[in-house]
């Protein structure tokens, strides 16, 4: 591990909060780091040289399906080095295992595996202690996890039969998520009256899915990362699946762009 080569999606922040954590960690250790987004990288031209880390929230008991077309489009390896690390506010189950057995066929190899909790970015939004402690600790487990990683101690378990049934389930709800008349009938649509047409939330969506008319449009390919109501500055973008529409993020929004 003399340089890591570290790819991120964050959705509203608390993913690149332990991405850097842990850059700091294997920089103050002599091990190079750089990072890169997710969304804004060819899969196609990675180092198959150097360490990968992957890092990415969690959604839908997995991740986000623009981040499996990212891992699933990976290159073959011959033993390259590769570690995950995930940010959940609820749980998971359908990632660590099944994208263990992924890259171990493409030819990684896989060398730890980490979930950290954080505060939550959906349903409900704690208040500012329990977000303020959850923070703390997660930081601090990134930091640890780090430290396992150069020192040869971090696993990567993978519970065969349950995990790739919770990935199917997760499999099945982001094709109903992407379903036309699901994403018509939740689509996001921005208050006209409180919103200022900077442009925030065209630039920060992953999937380019909010264009600019006269006001944000959203259209149909949504993966409910929530960057566009959770960082919007006006809070104009009224969001179904937050209680009393409260948001939540863990860095200011150009450190996502």
């Amino acid at each position: 591990m003399r340089q890591i080569d570290f790819y991120y999606f964050s959705g509203t922040g608390n993913t690149l909060l332990a991405v850097k954590k842990m850059r700091d960690v294997f920089v103050k250790n002599g091990i190079n780091t750089n990072l890169y987004k997710i969304e804004k990288t060819d899969p196609r031209k990675m180092n198959l040289n150097l360490t990968i880390g992957l890092a990415f929230p969690v959604a839908y008991f997995s991740t986000f399906p623009f981040v499996w077309k990212f891992i699933k489009s990976l290159p073959p390896a011959k033993g390259t080095g590769i570690f995950m690390v995930d940010t959940l506010g609820g749980t998971s189950g359908g990632i660590v295992g099944p994208l263990k057995r992924i890259l171990k066929k493409k030819g990684y190899n896989t060398i730890g595996a980490k979930e950290i909790r954080m505060p939550s970015n959906i349903f409900y939004i704690e208040n500012d202690e329990i977000k303020k402690k959850k923070t703390s600790a997660g930081l601090k487990s990134a930091g640890e996890y780090a430290f396992e990683l150069i020192n040869g101690k971090s696993k990567w378990h993978r519970v065969p039969v349950l995990s790739d049934v919770v990935y199917f389930i997760s499999d099945c709800l982001t094709k109903l998520l992407n379903w036309k008349p699901h994403q018509k009938l939740f689509l996001f649509k921005v208050n006209k009256s409180k919103c200022k047409r900077c442009g925030l939330c065209v630039k920060l969506c992953p999937e380019n899915n909010i264009k600019m008319e006269n006001y944000p449009v959203h259209q149909y390919k949504c993966q409910y990362c929530l960057r566009c109501v959770s960082f919007c500055p006006a809070q104009a973008v009224p969001c179904l699946f937050n209680y009393k529409n409260k948001t939540y993020h863990a860095v200011p929004a150009g450190d996502l762009l």
